[in-house]
């Protein structure tokens, strides 16, 4: 604590780690040294040094923190990955207030996570064997979730001979992507792995059991996720993560385990399907369709309908593309139970709304016409 700046009144910049209950988890962007950016960072001697929020830097302070009571208020969600504003740092105690969230880069629903970098796809060539189904599925949601970076790393390649990992490689390839063959087992690219995460946010995805778990536990010393095994019937693997929970990583970065899932929704729009596939966008590049809204299935003068691979798989994500659409075209906005009374002084407050027409008094025009209606009725009878 320096002589100018009390304790109670520093203010401080950190990066969500983990959610859990009403606590998050902040690490800090402060190391010791100098004042510098005109920030304060933890006390030590007076001398204190702020580090760039773009150095991910690993061992720097991590408080337990709790949200402010303005920030619930305005419905402020804060989430994991979030730049962040932290006051009176106890650090006896190793706890402090969120004040401020920054505004974010992107934001991830399925995991709830913001600010990210890129999306590292782990699945295994063997136990469980690869499935190109499951694979497209996975590479088209995070295309469409995000216009981040896709790292494809193939695990358990020590249990593929390497014509067969030419043969996979060719086929990734086709599809616009060049995949990672690593071995957690055998210890195979792990360096190579570890040095495109290097700096960066990187969320890791993938269905259960590939070994996304393992890899963590090995880029990541004494981190000791849970690890499953493979379920025998499926040859899939148990799910072990729970929650979303950024992992400082040994030179710098930050990674993200998430729950491993085996069947992603795809939740895009019709038209733009064909924008997260690097084979379709590849032929968009050089010719167009005849129709600007072609969905590129039996519609004449398509440049994207044609001999590739996925096609197939292009055209049942879109049935089910389409099929969402209309459910959700198809689903009425309910009708608010409550409505809005102004009071004396400015004052409002809210009560509840009777059914529609169901108690609403009719008018004397409504009446009128009502009443001359039955007397012509009598009158012709």
């Amino acid at each position: 604590m320096t002589e100018e700046t009390p304790e109670h009144t520093l203010t401080l910049l950190g990066t969500v780690l983990a959610v859990q209950a009403n606590y998050y988890k902040v690490q800090l962007d402060i190391g010791m040294g100098k004042r510098e950016s005109g920030r304060v960072g933890e006390p030590e001697s007076g001398r204190v040094r702020v580090i760039p929020p773009t150095s991910l830097s690993p061992h720097l302070p991590i408080l337990l923190c709790t949200r402010r009571t303005r920030l619930k208020k305005i419905g402020q969600q804060v989430m994991v990955g979030d730049r962040v504003v932290v006051e009176e740092p106890d650090w006896t105690g190793k706890r402090g207030a969120i004040a401020d969230v920054l505004p974010r880069k992107n934001q991830l629903d399925r995991p709830a996570i913001a600010n990210v970098n890129q999306i590292m796809l782990v699945f295994a060539v063997a136990d469980p064997p690869l499935e190109p189904y499951q694979l497209s599925r996975f590479l088209v949601k995070a295309e469409s979730s995000t216009s981040l970076d896709v790292v494809l790393c193939l695990n358990k390649s020590d249990l593929i001979s390497t014509e067969q990992q030419v043969e996979i490689n060719e086929r990734l390839v086709s599809w616009g992507y060049q995949p990672i063959f690593i071995s957690v087992y055998k210890s195979i690219n792990i360096d190579k792995t570890a040095n495109l995460l290097k700096d960066k946010i990187t969320v890791v995805a993938g269905p259960s059991g590939v070994g996304k778990s393992s890899l963590i536990n090995i880029l990541i010393p004494n981190v000791n996720l849970r690890i499953g095994e493979i379920s025998g019937k499926l040859a899939r693997g148990r799910h072990t993560t729970r929650h979303v929970e950024l992992f400082e990583l040994p030179k710098g970065g930050l990674l993200a385990d998430t729950p491993g899932f085996n069947q992603p929704d795809l939740d895009c729009q019709p038209e733009e399907l064909a924008n997260y596939f690097p084979e379709a966008r590849e032929r968009l590049a050089v010719a167009s369709c005849r129709f600007s809204d072609c969905l590129h299935r039996d519609e004449p003068g398509c440049a994207v309908r044609g001999n590739w691979e996925r096609y197939q798989h292009y055209l049942e994500f879109l049935e089910e593309a389409i099929e969402r659409q209309t459910q959700l075209n198809q689903q009425a906005a309910p009708e608010s139970t409550v409505k809005v009374k102004t009071k004396g002084k400015g004052q409002t407050q809210y009560e509840p709304k009777l059914e529609s027409k169901k108690y609403r008094q009719k008018s004397r025009r409504t009446q009128l016409q009502e009443l001359e209606q039955l007397y012509e009725e009598s009158e012709e009878t």
